[in-house]
């Protein structure tokens, strides 16, 4: 049985709207219409954060196939398992291997980021 086959797909900012039904209450997210085009096979959207209300700290993990962030604005801590803490500024990018148990230990008001994740259908699991 073949996959059905991917679609193009071009997501403009203008139009498009930031949603807080994602994830964390505390981030805000745009999707960048990858879902769609690949059968839910990635899921990419923007992420930003809500000025003023701060992350909740919580050790979990994502059980995916890959995982990639990409700093646009402003800077986010993170605590990983068997790496300590790293803070991504404007520019950085980090590959979360799957399965890495991580918190995020804070993010400044004006972050943004972008966020590609494959399955676009994912589990979190807090421990």
């Amino acid at each position: 049985m073949s996959a059905a086959p991917q679609k193009f797909s071009v997501s403009h900012l203008e139009g498009s709207e930031f949603r807080s039904d994602g994830l964390r209450p505390f981030f805000e997210y745009r999707d960048l219409g990858i879902r769609a085009a690949t059968n839910d096979g990635v899921v990419a959207h923007v992420i930003r954060a809500v000025p003023g209300v701060p992350a909740r700290p919580e050790w979990h993990r994502h059980e995916v196939n890959f995982q990639m962030v990409y700093v646009l604005k402003g800077w986010i801590r993170f605590e990983y398992e068997g790496v300590g803490e790293v803070t991504l500024q404007a520019g950085a990018c980090v590959h979360q291997p799957p399965g890495i148990r991580h918190i995020e230990l804070g993010h400044s008001d004006d972050l943004e980021l972008i966020e590609i994740v494959m399955p676009a259908d994912f589990r979190t699991v807090a421990d």
